[in-house]
């Protein structure tokens, strides 16, 4: 068995173990606690047998599924999925470790089921990420819609249905055109090797030859599935929704990881099979790339709430990585897949700061709160690392990534990229004025003032606070270092990274510009 079908079956084995421990809910957190580390710590053999000058596709491992219509289940990685495959099992045990702290569960939900469904959305997304056979990564991707369905619907907000719902009906819609698109391209590959096949290496040989206008259409179909997944404006409404009323370990997961499958897509299945269909319309990404760097970033300014707030920025940052992939320049494309990467970690931490935030003031609206630092400095000094590694401040990961978009890109495409500066400036400025609302200034807000307090509360003497709001504890503070760790660490010193993903970018880069 090879690491990474170890990766894949470990989770969900660990799945329908916590399926059977919903009554008690300490056997269940610590069930999945020990499966989250012992899926992360995998990751350490899985990366160091990941040769970045070794083939394309590693660790590949192949079955039959349905051979007669040429369909195989397939895995296998390259330094652009690895990466991503890394960051999910990072994610997932700080997921795990935060229940509890960052959300309560509704009256009757078990932690066993909750943790049974984020162990099983973990190994779905993997098998998406390492998937080989185009319709097996159809059937994946559709599929690791039905657990964060359900943990959405299940364990959300007051309107977690129809968010559950909205996000489920856009994806799925996607995806049924992506099939049909898939179909086009083994009918291609029929007529041309005698045989269809849905293996993704040979299709790319086959359909980059196809005509242009063939290769439009095809095209179309994937773009649009993962155009909503990414989401790339205006495909992008499904968002806000699903990441205010998602409890926060699952908006870390599904703004982390999720919405990268859509990138990821462009990446592995858009640009190399259709290369041609690429450069005719990388005009239009172009374009909507920049509008959801301006777009994202106003509306994040505007918002109210802090979990919309998030989803908000979270789609201009998306702008920047289609940029940087349709610029078709390597520095560009290497900054927006280290971006992936570096979206994750500063996203996550964001996320799970607000939700410990949340927790002791007990509510999302951004003016319930002011001057909180008084009384959680701690608290306060992790929020404002997030907030500048979302704005991408010097010396924080994000800023290599955005660095390298934007100089790589405005090589072959100055006016968009000249304008996707401007998102930049309105990046630092919504990101300081969250914390500066939040954090900054007198103690005021519902959430904070009020008559109460206890011992060991930290609390500003002059008004009290309405709860025994404490600083961060020893298992918050655990939860969060290794984020901190990584944002600080890969802000100064992204080699590995970079290194890792380098020769798939040049590979996916080189598929596009030799074309026909």
């Amino acid at each position: 068995m090879t690491w990474l079908l170890a990766l894949i079956l470990l989770p969900l084995v660990g799945s329908l173990v916590l399926a059977f421990l919903k009554g008690n809910d300490r056997a269940a957190i610590a069930t999945a606690l020990v499966v989250s580390i012992v899926e992360f710590l995998l990751i350490i053999p899985f990366w160091a047998s990941y040769s970045p000058s070794g083939d394309r596709i590693q660790q590949a491992t192949t079955m039959d599924w349905i051979p007669t219509f040429g369909i195989h289940i397939s895995f296998g990685t390259d330094g652009i999925s690895l990466i991503m495959i890394a960051v999910i099992a990072l994610l997932v045990p700080i997921v795990v470790g935060a229940l509890g702290l960052t959300d309560k569960l509704p009256a009757g939900r078990s932690a066993g089921g909750f943790l049974s469904l984020i162990l099983l959305q973990e190994a779905i997304t993997i098998g998406v990420f390492a998937a080989t056979d185009v319709f097996l990564f159809y059937v994946l991707f559709e599929i690791m819609l039905i657990p964060m369905y359900f943990l959405i619907g299940g364990y959300g907000g007051a309107n977690r249905q129809y968010a559950a719902v909205k996000f489920f009906l856009y994806s799925f819609l996607g995806g049924l055109i992506m099939l049909a698109s898939a179909i086009g391209a083994y009918s291609l590959a029929s007529d041309k090797l005698g045989h269809g096949t849905f293996d993704w290496a040979t299709l790319v040989t086959v359909v980059r030859d196809a005509p242009t206008g063939t290769q439009i259409w095809l095209f179309l179909g994937f773009f649009l599935a993962f155009a909503i997944k990414a989401p790339l404006v205006p495909f992008h409404t499904w968002l806000p929704d699903a990441a205010s009323q998602a409890p926060i370990g699952v908006a870390v997961l599904l703004v982390g990881v999720l919405d990268k499958v859509g990138t990821f897509g462009f990446l592995r299945y858009c640009l190399p099979m259709f290369p041609e269909a690429s450069k005719a319309l990388a005009p239009l990404v172009l374009v909507l790339s920049v509008i959801g760097v301006i777009y994202g970033s106003i509306l994040a300014a505007g918002q109210s709430d802090m979990k919309r707030f998030i989803a908000y920025v979270s789609i201009a940052h998306f702008g920047f990585i289609s940029l940087g992939i349709f610029a078709f320049n390597e520095q560009a494309m290497i900054g927006s897949v280290s971006y992936m990467l570096n979206h994750s970690l500063s996203t996550g931490m964001l996320i799970v700061v607000i939700g410990l935030i949340v927790m002791r003031g007990g509510s999302t609206r951004i003016s319930d709160y002011g001057g909180m630092a008084k009384v959680t400095p701690l608290l306060g000094g992790m929020l404002l690392i997030a907030g500048l590694s979302a704005l991408s401040l010097p010396g924080t990961n994000s800023f290599v990534s955005e660095f390298l978009v934007l100089i790589g890109s405005y090589v072959d495409q100055p006016v968009y990229t000249i304008i996707a500066t401007v998102g930049m400036v309105l990046a630092a400025a919504y990101v300081l004025w969250l914390y500066q609302r939040i954090m900054q200034g007198p103690v005021r807000g519902d959430a904070l003032i009020g008559v109460g307090g206890g011992p060991g509360t930290a609390m500003a003497p002059e008004l009290g606070a309405k709860k025994a709001i404490k600083d961060l504890g020893g298992r918050e503070i655990a939860i969060l270092a290794p984020m901190v760790i990584l944002i600080i660490g890969l802000g100064f010193y992204p080699k590995p990274v970079l290194d890792t993903i380098t020769p798939s970018v040049q590979a996916t880069l080189s598929a596009v510009q030799g074309g026909k």
